[in-house]
């Protein structure tokens, strides 16, 4: 009896935190994004969270996806899947960055927001990049690059608007990403979008992790190359927050609060670089959540998060 009490309460919390975020959620967005209620409304995802949608689903359709080679020099051989977005005219691309601690993981991760995003009407490109420990940062924020060059190169036979980027990413995913945007300069891409992303990496650096949980200063001498006492200059050059001005593009941070294997200060302390310098941006704390929190799209992680960036790209994109 205790054990099913103890049971349903662990059960029940995530639904009833995601009740209480969503009551706030859609103004909150109206205020951070400086949109219009008109504007917003106007979206495939109604309501934040609804529980019925954790059984029936949100509506999702499953949409198919080529397999395109974005690279094909002779040391690496890079692949996108590309989601086409249900319109017949030019569509946003967003670009989406798969986790993985930089040296794991693949452009097939968690495809349902993917085909989520092409029914809303954007064009999809997951992307692969070279990955650790041969390939140290910058390549992967290179990698992007070329990824969104070769999609420009093609944007008349894919139907992409190229004014009208957005990049989205996943735990390491999400600082190749953010560092993209924050360092590349590129007027069309109007925002990007970060998953509990290692935002600082010279203050993760000096974090004590648990090792049963992530082997962190292996995974940082991997993807930076080195420690951050022996190569400093390379944990700044690393960090999307050393790169945040007031031009900065504007960003989407969906983080949970119970990460443990990227700590929620790193995208408190972004959040915090970006109102300094006031650009544009919504942090979707969630207090229940862990890393990886947006796993089953129709979870109360999943619907949180997919209608903040339903709502984010439509502020963004023009």
């Amino acid at each position: 009896m205790v054990l099913s009490f103890l049971s349903f309460t662990l059960y029940s919390l995530p639904v009833l935190n995601a009740y209480q975020k969503s009551a706030a959620l859609q103004r909150d967005l109206l205020i951070a994004l400086k949109t219009s209620e008109a504007k917003a409304n106007k979206n495939q995802l109604e309501n934040p969270f609804a529980f019925w949608k954790m059984l029936n689903g949100i509506g999702m359709e499953n949409a198919t996806c080529d397999a395109m080679d974005y690279n094909t020099g002779a040391e690496r051989k890079l692949t996108l899947d590309f989601y086409a977005a249900n319109t017949k005219t030019k569509a946003p691309c967003v670009v989406v960055i798969h986790g993985g601690s930089w040296a794991e993981g693949d452009n097939k991760q968690l495809p349902d927001l993917n085909s989520y995003l092409a029914n809303c009407g954007y064009n999809v490109a997951a992307i692969n990049y070279g990955l650790a420990p041969m390939c140290k940062c910058p390549v992967p924020i290179d990698d992007t690059k070329l990824a969104i060059e070769y999609l420009i190169q093609h944007s008349e036979k894919l139907r992409i608007d190229t004014n009208n980027f957005v990049l989205l990413g996943r735990s390491a995913g999400g600082q190749i990403a953010l560092l993209t945007a924050y360092t590349c300069n590129n007027p069309n891409i109007k925002g990007v979008i970060s998953f509990y992303a290692p935002a600082d990496m010279v203050w993760g650096a000096h974090i004590t992790g648990n090792p049963w949980v992530l082997n962190t200063d292996k995974v940082l001498n991997d993807y930076v190359g080195g420690s951050i006492k022996d190569v400093p200059e390379k944990y700044v050059a690393s960090s999307p927050i050393e790169f945040v001005n007031s031009s900065s593009t504007p960003t989407l941070l969906i983080h949970g609060e119970n990460d443990a294997m990227v700590a929620f200060e790193h995208s408190t302390r972004l959040q915090k670089k970006l109102n300094d310098n006031k650009v544009l941006n919504y942090l979707l704390n969630l207090p229940f959540a862990t890393h990886g929190c947006d796993y089953n799209i129709n979870g109360p992680s999943g619907q949180l998060s997919t209608y903040a960036i339903e709502r984010f790209i439509k502020s963004v994109v023009k």
